[in-house]
């Protein structure tokens, strides 16, 4: 007897306690366009009816296992890669829903560019009942911009990603990272592959009450301080641990509702000088795209402190040398 035909794409979804949001899931793979592909559903120890859920859709593309005790986000992640049969995997959250092209466009893009790891996309929001949100995370698409700015934020989001099953097997989540061990891999992957985002909303991301990032907010901070730290000196950045929480606020002021004072915009410019002549000396990110990054970090820090400062915001910009030494950088 032969064995099945190898799929282009394993759609893995992994799944804990998500009953009321899988079948919008599943369905929204069923229903692609692009059709080479195969559905690996991982029950991670549900106590819920999300197996029924997974076992009441009858498509012999669907593969379901069980573990048999509750193993964890990045344990359950790895064994979706290990039981993986596709040229590359497309990640999907149990709660979210894929757009009806979205596989068709990741693989015609990995096919395009065999240089390139993993591709995300652009993800539109949407409510508990599944109703679509205004609100767009919009990610950078520029390779090269993907890797500078993962000093600062996890730029990817793993809903959306398509990756090469084999490499990403090769490199897996860390079982340490029960929290962000996506934004761990990609910084990992970046050291040696490109990774890219397509600039379309090719997923709705559910909101929820659930969420394990609404409700393990401190260990999420912990683990980016964490991958932060490991990139910074990796750069060759001399830092105390306390420029750690500051920097991540670089990224996330409108998020944290932070207003700066003037006496973090005076912290704000000093480091991100001494993160520019880091890689100045490093050459670790492409020039010209990481003070690109770095100016933009700095002007928002600036009008954002407008609140605080006034019209002094503009001054503290114009007179900065950090603003200067930005805008003049070389290729």
């Amino acid at each position: 007897m032969s064995s099945p035909r190898t799929p282009k794409v394993t759609v893995f979804i992994p799944v804990h306690n998500r009953d009321r949001y899988l079948g919008d899931a599943i369905q929204s793979i069923v229903d692609q366009q692009f059709q080479d592909f195969d559905i690996l559903l991982i029950d991670d120890g549900s106590t819920d009816r999300s197996v029924e859920v997974m076992r009441s859709f009858h498509d012999p593309r669907i593969t379901i296992v069980c573990n048999e005790t509750n193993l964890g986000i990045p344990r359950t992640r790895n064994r979706g890669l290990e039981l993986a049969r596709g040229e590359y995997i497309a990640l999907l959250d149990s709660d979210d829903r894929a757009g009806p092209d979205r596989l068709r466009k990741q693989a015609a893009y990995l096919d395009a560019h065999p240089g390139c790891v993993q591709v995300g996309s652009w993800c539109q929001m949407m409510n508990e009942e599944g109703i679509p949100l205004k609100k767009i995370k919009r990610q950078p698409t520029n390779p090269d911009e993907i890797t500078a700015e993962l000093l600062f934020r996890c730029c990817m989001s793993n809903r959306t990603i398509m990756g090469r099953t084999e490499i990403l097997r090769k490199f897996s989540y860390r079982n340490d990272f029960p929290r962000c061990q996506d934004y761990d891999l990609h910084v990992r992957l970046s050291s040696r592959y490109r990774m890219a985002n397509i600039p379309e909303c090719l997923v709705l991301g559910r909101i929820h009450s659930e969420q394990i990032t609404a409700l393990t907010p401190d260990l999420g901070d912990s683990k980016k301080r964490q991958i932060i730290d490991t990139q910074l000196h990796e750069l060759g950045v001399s830092f105390a641990p306390e420029d750690l929480d500051p920097h991540l606020m670089l990224s996330r002021m409108r998020k944290m509702q932070f207003t700066p004072d003037a006496a973090y915009l005076r912290w704000a410019e000093d480091w991100l000088l001494r993160l520019l002549h880091a890689n100045q000396s490093a050459r670790k990110y492409h020039s010209r795209i990481y003070s690109k990054i770095l100016l933009m970090k700095w002007a928002h820090a600036c009008w954002v402190a407008r609140k605080n400062m006034g019209m002094g915001w503009i001054t503290t910009l114009l007179r900065s040398s950090l603003t200067r030494q930005l805008l003049f950088t070389k290729q």
